[in-house]
């Protein structure tokens, strides 16, 4: 029975407005935060976002992982506004491309020191494909469930979920494998080295079985991010790269989201001590410009036909403006030492989620490495995931006291820009434990 009715957001007139008129021409497909909120944005300071309304919102998204200095960092728009007054396209060399890309191999796993650069994710993993291709003289590829590596049709039958339902017919020699989820082992195995001990094994009878025999590569996300950060077994990564070894393939790293500081080390790889053979790399690391890029070895790098001439080259991604972005995004990182905040911050953040976790009902649990966290959302009655439109609830309690989430799946990601306070992370769980306890009396749940 339910005895209270949890906050519900609605946006400012102003916002509502500028929602409204921009439906009547732009497609469908919007990312579900923008399409329920529907507020529209002014500016934005740090880990503050301000709407048209002047309504402010503390941001625990990051644009999806991609804000990594926070708005409007003033080192940041002073590098790019400069750029922008001078030349913002072509391939030539430029000091920023220069200068980011020898900043860049100081910071890489060793032997990781050449990079070419790209304008979305999608694309850079396309190439990394293609490198691997190159590379191998083979053509098949290994993903898992619940891995994202972007939406073009190359890449599309990776996709460890049904997002791909009525796209197909999908590209050929792609492959899914189990990934080892502690949690919820696809295996019903409970202890977390048994689970990814299961997940290889099966990895290379499905290799034996199931391919040609001609796998170019094995691609995997150190921590799958749009599966919910989920956290694979120390180990599992390691025997990714000894199982590629055995089939004669290469090891991609999708590190789209766990690159450049995001989980309290540079590249999420080190966690698991592993130097894969490509990494792709984007959303942080210019912080909320389009680039993306994909990092290999000299040796690698020179296979082809990826290195001959326009062989692996992007009309945007490597050009003065985007490599200004970059390379002012990577000097600001360093400077600042976001890497050792984000992973102390993140460690702080996650330690008040965990308290957090023993008062309230709804979470069945955190996890995370850094500012790259997962809290999953549970039908205190049941156990089972929350229900989607009770989600929404909590994700709109959330707006309307001034905390921006991605609360409206029961197994949501947190992941604020890297510049976030203690004080910041604080402020955002006391609201969050606030709109958690509304939901629970709103829907006479016992506390």
């Amino acid at each position: 029975m339910i005895t209270e009715k949890s906050r519900r957001f609605e946006a400012g007139p102003q916002s509502l407005a500028l929602f409204e008129e921009e439906q009547k021409h732009i497609a469908p497909g919007l990312q579900s935060i923008a399409l329920f909120s529907r507020i529209a944005v002014e500016s934005g300071r740090g880990c503050v976002i301000r709407d048209v309304d002047g309504r402010q919102y503390l941001d625990f998204v990051a644009g999806i992982g991609v804000a990594s200095l926070g708005h409007a960092h003033p080192e940041y728009v002073k590098t790019v506004s400069e750029q922008l007054s001078r030349i913002t396209v072509g391939s030539f060399t430029s000091a920023h491309r220069a200068s980011f890309c020898r900043n860049l191999a100081a910071v890489t796993p060793a032997g990781l020191d050449r990079v070419q650069m790209y304008s979305s994710g999608a694309e850079a993993v396309e190439a990394a494909v293609r490198l691997a291709k190159s590379r191998t003289k083979k053509f098949e590829l290994i993903g898992f469930w619940g891995g994202f590596h972007g939406k073009t049709g190359g890449v599309l039958g990776l996709l460890g979920d049904s997002f791909k339902h009525a796209l197909g017919p999908l590209m050929p020699g792609l492959y899914l494998s189990p990934y080892p989820n502690p949690s919820r082992c696809p295996f019903g195995t409970k202890e977390r080295h048994d689970c990814a001990a299961h997940c290889l094994e099966f990895l290379r009878e499905m290799a034996k079985r199931e391919t040609s025999g001609a796998v170019a590569a094995i691609i995997a996300e150190p921590i799958q991010g749009t599966a919910g950060n989920v956290i694979p077994p120390p180990g599992f990564l390691r025997g990714l790269k000894e199982i590629a070894r055995e089939l004669g393939a290469l090891y991609i790293s999708d590190e789209m989201i766990t690159g450049f500081g995001r989980t309290g080390r540079w590249f999420g790889c080190e966690h698991d001590s592993v130097i894969p053979d490509i990494m792709t790399v984007g959303k942080g690391m210019a912080g909320g410009f389009p680039v993306s890029a994909v990092i290999t070895s000299s040796e690698i790098a020179q296979s082809k036909p990826f290195a001959n001439p326009s062989g692996s080259s992007s009309s945007y991604g490597g050009n003065p403006f985007a490599a200004a972005a970059a390379d002012a995004t990577l000097s600001v990182i360093v400077k600042e030492n976001l890497v050792d905040n984000s992973r102390n911050v993140g460690e702080f953040l996650l330690g008040k989620l965990a308290e957090l976790k023993g008062r309230c009902p709804l979470i069945g649990e955190v996890r995370g490495r850094g500012l790259l966290l997962g809290v999953d959302l549970i039908n205190p009655e049941t156990g089972k995931p929350l229900e989607t439109a009770i989600c929404r609830e909590l994700f709109e309690d959330c707006l309307s006291q001034g905390l921006l989430t991605m609360a409206y799946n029961p197994n949501f990601r947190i992941n604020p820009p890297l510049v976030i306070t203690r004080e910041e992370a604080l402020r955002g769980v006391e609201i969050l434990e606030s709109a958690l306890g509304s939901l629970l009396r709103a829907h006479g749940w016992n506390t």
